[in-house]
């Protein structure tokens, strides 16, 4: 899943995704409707990359429970954020057992349960989008690797030369 490009912004309700920038804002695409719109500098904008839950022992991005979330719930929707508390509660149990509940409010667990089906509506949600891609290694790095192997044959090649010249000596 690709969450640097989609962001939360203040004051408006659903998630969207960075299309483009301009010279004062943004192009902005709405997730669920695919509505195009523009916004300026000043708006509050959360990239759901840059976000993270707290646990006992460290942060959790939001990657990492949307991806138990999804695994506990199959793939498919989870439960509405307007549960009741204790269900929600539950919910975020199941999904980060070891969650900060002194610092993990109620209100960011319905966020969270929000995101999540907002983004399992718009087809962000599937077993493909958590597969971490291996990076691919680049023709540069390709080259610095057959230069450093140059580089460590050579050595051997000198020191044998310095060996046969010492024993004519």
């Amino acid at each position: 899943m690709l969450l640097e490009k989609i962001i939360s912004i203040s004051g408006k309700p659903g998630l969207y995704k960075l299309v483009s920038q301009l010279r004062n804002g943004f192009i902005i695409e709405d997730v669920t409707t695919k509505k195009k719109v523009s916004i300026g500098n000043s708006s509050q904008v959360s990239l759901l990359d840059n976000i993270a839950m707290f646990t006992f022992e460290k942060e959790v991005p939001l990657f990492e429970v949307f991806e138990n979330i999804a695994k506990n719930y199959d793939y498919k929707e989870a439960i509405p954020h307007k549960s009741g508390d204790a269900e929600l509660r539950d919910f975020m149990t199941a999904s980060l057992p070891n969650y900060d509940t002194e610092r993990v409010y109620i209100s960011d667990i319905k966020k969270l349960a929000q995101w999540y089906n907002i983004l399992q509506k718009a087809g962000y949600i599937t077993p493909e989008s958590f597969v971490k891609a291996e990076p691919e290694m680049t023709e540069p790095a390709q080259e610095v690797e057959e230069v450093v192997a140059e580089e460590n044959e050579a050595p051997k090649k000198t020191a044998s030369k310095a060996k046969a010249t010492s024993k004519k000596g």
